[in-house]
């Protein structure tokens, strides 16, 4: 499996495993950071952007594939699809069902109000499933929610909204304290005490864990608590087009990927959760998120009116699978070097502290594999780093891998790869948007009625978030929009249902003479061949999917 290179190389590090694990190496100054950063990380390069050209961030600079996505038409023509067939009336609509959406519509049922789910795959096909090391809340004695603000603000490079920072901080401890009375099964000393572990980034160990399936175990109690109250469910329907009234969300247009049909809904709010945006793999980057992640919520919401924040910087979480390639770009937790597994280059020798912010740690693995040709090649023609995983046996016996991470040793098992006896090969992954629609700690967007939580929002996050705070912002901003938006649901009327946002913002693609004709949202990727591509009719125009 490995090539003589591989072995060689992992055989330097091997040697050089017992200086290291005495070695301590500093913290890099803001000085060393903002040097890496600038010329390794991808945000920074000056091809990976371009001018938007229409509608609320007209004339910012943004990622080309977000752009592509801004710049293209509705896959509804407003002057031709009709909306007088209503089949569903609700106070709450949530589109998403992953941890973001399931807290929202938990949150909103209980307030008294009539609540409809709508997602694009089936409940849980979500990020949230597949986040792995933990979620953040200080909740110790050492610990509070100032020290955890300043770490988050300090990872996101003094960028973050500071009330969306003080509201995730806040809610913390009484959302651990919500998750624990729904069942979830943290890990725990024999006393009952929650274990907490530190993450890059921060100054306590405030890292709650279930073993290494943390957004797992979080989202199918969270699953389990929306089915067990009865809420209603409509799965395999993505929704492709808001609908408004005098600029106000009315409702949405959803389409059902089984029967191909349409499925309008009238709702006196809408909750935005769907979610982020790996599968546009920016920069070709692979991507650690789940096939639906296409950045739907962001153009639905910028058709409308919403503004949009951060839209330049994505998050590449240093630690993606580098070998072998059928798991090329899956996550690999950070829990592994909060447990001590380190970063190794292919002479055997350590080049950053594992656990600075991720934007850092990633630009230098970057570095490593390109600068400075101390990358190591796969049979395939790839570069990665080792990440040295039987270091965490050395340092805390035999059986603690298995015991702290038992998936991802599962995960490598299938190739008869035993990471608690030779370390695996890692390279940055597309993992977050830390960008997205703007939105108050009420979880509220620009435009009335319409709400937005998780990943599809921005600004929480700066331009970097630390390892945990994605798991805690999806169940803050998702309480958050359940409740605001039924209260909201309680005190107006149900409005029409038009497309004329869609109309207006048409004319502006017209009016900036954009050549490129698309369709937005991409709802899923595409990943045929460019020759079976060029059979491909389209899943709006009545063709094959």
């Amino acid at each position: 499996m490995y090539s003589r290179e591989m072995m060689e190389s992992m055989k330097r590090l091997e040697e050089t495993r017992a200086h290291r694990r005495k070695e301590k190496l500093p913290l890099l100054s803001p000085e060393e950071k903002k040097d890496i950063l600038s010329k390794f990380h991808p945000d920074y390069r000056p091809d990976s952007t371009r001018e938007l050209k229409v509608g609320a961030n007209a004339r910012e600079m943004i990622y080309h594939e977000y752009a592509d996505l801004l710049e293209a038409e509705s896959p509804l023509d407003p002057d031709e699809f009709t909306l007088t067939d209503l089949d569903y009336d609700v106070d709450v609509l949530v589109i998403g069902a992953g941890g973001a959406g399931c807290a929202a519509a938990l949150t909103a049922f209980e307030k008294g109000v009539k609540v409809l789910i709508a997602t694009k795959l089936r409940m849980g096909d979500a990020n949230t499933m597949m986040a792995q090391g933990g979620i953040q809340a200080a909740d110790k004695p050492n610990d509070s929610p100032p020290k955890h603000y300043v770490d988050v603000v300090g990872g996101g490079g003094f960028h973050n909204d500071p009330s969306l920072v003080r509201a995730l901080v806040m809610d913390a401890p009484p959302v651990i304290a919500w998750l624990e009375r729904l069942g979830v099964m943290f890990d725990k000393e024999k006393d009952g005490t929650m274990v907490t572990i530190h993450g890059g980034g921060t100054s306590r160990k405030r890292m709650h864990s279930c073993r290494d399936y943390s957004g797992g175990e979080i989202m199918k109690t969270l699953r389990d608590e929306v089915l067990n109250r009865g809420i209603e469910v409509i799965e395999f329907s993505p929704s492709i087009e808001l609908l408004t009234d005098g600029g106000s969300v009315t409702g949405a247009v959803l389409y059902n990927l089984e029967t191909e049909e349409y499925i309008i809904v009238r709702a006196k709010t809408v909750i935005l959760a769907t979610g982020g945006s790996g599968r546009l793999h920016i920069r070709d980057f692979p991507t650690t998120n789940h096939y639906g992640a296409t950045a739907d919520g962001i153009v639905m919401a910028y058709r409308a009116g919403a503004k949009l924040s951060f839209m330049d910087t994505v998050q590449y979480h240093p630690t993606g699978a580098a070998f072998p390639e059928q798991i090329v770009g899956l996550l690999i937790t950070e829990k592994m070097r909060s447990l001590g597994a380190q970063l190794v280059n292919s002479q055997g020798n350590r080049f950053i502290y594992e656990l600075e912010t991720r934007d850092v740690e990633a630009a230098a693995i970057i570095r490593e594999c390109s600068e400075r040709g101390l990358g190591v090649a796969t049979p395939s023609g790839m570069q990665g780093v080792w990440l040295d995983s039987p270091l965490i046996e050395e340092i805390h016996g035999e059986g603690t891998i298995k015991k702290r991470v038992p998936a991802m040793y599962r995960q490598y098992s299938r190739f008869d790869i035993d990471m608690a006896k030779v370390p695996i090969l890692v390279y940055p992954t597309q993992h977050y948007q830390n960008g997205g629609i703007v939105i108050s700690d009420r979880a509220e967007t620009g435009v009335p009625n319409l709400y937005a939580a998780g990943e599809t929002s921005g600004g929480v996050h700066g331009r970097n978030r630390l390892m945990g705070n994605s798991l805690l912002d999806i169940l803050v901003f998702g309480r958050r929009a359940g409740e605001n938006a039924a209260a909201k649901s309680g005190g107006i009327k149900s409005g029409k249902l038009t497309l004329d946002h869609v109309k207006k913002y048409h004319a502006a693609l017209e009016k900036a003479k954009i050549k490129d004709i698309r369709q937005s949202p991409m709802v899923l990727p595409d990943y045929r061949r460019e020759r079976t591509k060029a059979r491909h009719i389209g899943i709006f125009d009545g063709g094959l999917v």
